[in-house]
């Protein structure tokens, strides 16, 4: 009993030092994905960009995360997560230097690329944290790792700040004075041996796949991609859309955009933790119901209401306020990340082993479908000329991830009473 005490208490321990510096390195490197949704409107108007220039430089981060996601999954699996998680510190470090020295559009595009390494981190971050924690926490240190996505909604607030105050390379330069930082507690604070490594362990994408069909992983794997997709290409959209909609300046727009992010990155903690209590099911389901209810408001665009009276005709106009907007895209940001939180932990607890390798896959999954909406979403607006359409859209998928989500849930139930213990 003493000695599974000493365990336990060294193992807090370790996580009191390990996950304060995998948030802050992820807060980081998700400020990395989002850079450019801001500054790139900066850039598009010093370097004249086209619309095809502008959209490769949004949309390369998530691209190029998606690419490594998964292969910086298995690498830290085989040769430790701190070492990986190092090296992408190291290499956003690098993308930072160049986005200080360049002032060439390829320039900016390689280093746009070079983000992507954030996707690396995370695979890594995750594998990190969860080796360092019991099951009855994993949500909620899932949550609390993976609501380093506020990163995203600083850099909303950091670029405005600093190009008013300086330019807007001064962001750049606070986040290599970051990036240095967490690197040096990292090397610091952590044990060089990494009890997670395994150089022993399975690579082979063919066996890996084949364990993740007979656990049933995909379809999960595939509504975190909708959910998280969805909150990440929002995300990117949303300072265009709020400037556009309501006349602002885009750094109020940016401003703005925060009330998603920020508090929808926090409710990954919640959802986590609630998950641990109640179960991710039912925390899942009942995300999603309030999400689509959200959506249902944020979907109805202006409109001029003409009513034929008896001696005149009747005039009633309906546009959301701000303040009411401002309102319902908080409970969606809410509803998306406390989803986001409750999936995340599902999937991992059903698969602790390969815990880097399946959030690879998450995150190849989130980003596919963050670099995809963006563009439907731009192909939407131009059709039918309505902004909100895009809360339209992302009503459809998640009316669907949810219908699908219900039947696999029933049918997971159905098994276990069926088969107890297998």
């Amino acid at each position: 009993m003493g000695s599974e005490a000493d365990q336990e208490d060294e193992r807090l321990a370790s996580l009191a030092v390990v996950l304060p510096l995998a948030v802050t390195g992820f807060v980081i490197a998700a400020g990395c994905w989002t850079l450019f949704a801001v500054a790139g409107i900066h850039l598009r108007a010093e370097l004249s960009l086209g619309n095809l220039q502008f959209g490769l430089l949004l949309a390369m981060p998530m691209a190029v995360s998606a690419l490594l996601a998964v292969p910086a999954g298995l690498a830290a699996r085989k040769f430790g997560a701190r070492r990986i998680m190092l090296i992408c510190l190291a290499g956003l470090a690098a993308c930072m230097v160049v986005l200080l020295t360049t002032n060439t559009f390829i320039g900016y595009l390689l280093a746009a690329g070079g983000l992507g390494l954030a996707g690396g981190f995370y695979s890594a971050g995750l594998q990190f944290v969860t080796s360092n924690c019991q099951p009855m926490r994993l949500g909620l240190v899932l949550g609390v790792f993976g609501a380093g996505v506020t990163g995203a909604g600083f850099t909303y607030y950091l670029v405005p700040l600093f190009h008013d105050a300086f330019s807007w390379h001064g962001v750049p330069l606070a986040y290599l004075i970051v990036l240095v930082l967490v690197l040096a507690l990292l090397l610091l604070l952590t044990d060089p041996e990494d009890a997670a490594a395994d150089p022993q362990t399975e690579t082979s994408l063919k066996v890996l796949f084949r364990y993740l069909n007979q656990q049933g992983m995909w379809q999960l794997v595939a509504y975190f991609g909708v959910v998280a997709g969805s909150f990440f290409a929002l995300a990117l959209w949303l300072p265009d859309y709020l400037s556009s909609q309501f006349g602002l300046q885009v750094g109020s727009g940016a401003r703005l955009a925060q009330w998603f992010i920020i508090p929808g990155a926090l409710a990954q903690i919640l959802g986590g933790g609630l998950s641990d209590r109640y179960g991710s099911p039912n925390v899942i389901s009942r995300s999603l119901f309030i999400g689509l209810v959200a959506l249902v408001v944020l979907s109805y665009p202006p409109m001029t209401l003409f009513i034929r009276g008896v001696e005149a005709t009747i005039r009633v106009e309906f546009a959301l306020p701000m303040n009411i907007e401002r309102i319902f895209v908080v409970v969606l940001g809410v509803a998306l990340g406390s989803a986001m939180g409750s999936l995340q932990r599902m999937v991992i607890i059903e698969s602790r082993q390969n815990a880097a390798f399946v959030a690879g896959l998450l995150l190849v999954g989130a980003c596919s479908v963050a670099f995809l909406l963006p563009v439907i979403f731009g192909a939407v607006n131009h059709w039918l000329g309505v902004r909100s359409a895009v809360f339209m859209i992302v009503f459809v998928l998640l009316c669907v991830c949810q219908f699908m989500f219900a039947r696999f849930n029933r049918r997971h139930e159905r098994n276990a009473l069926l088969h107890p213990g297998i």
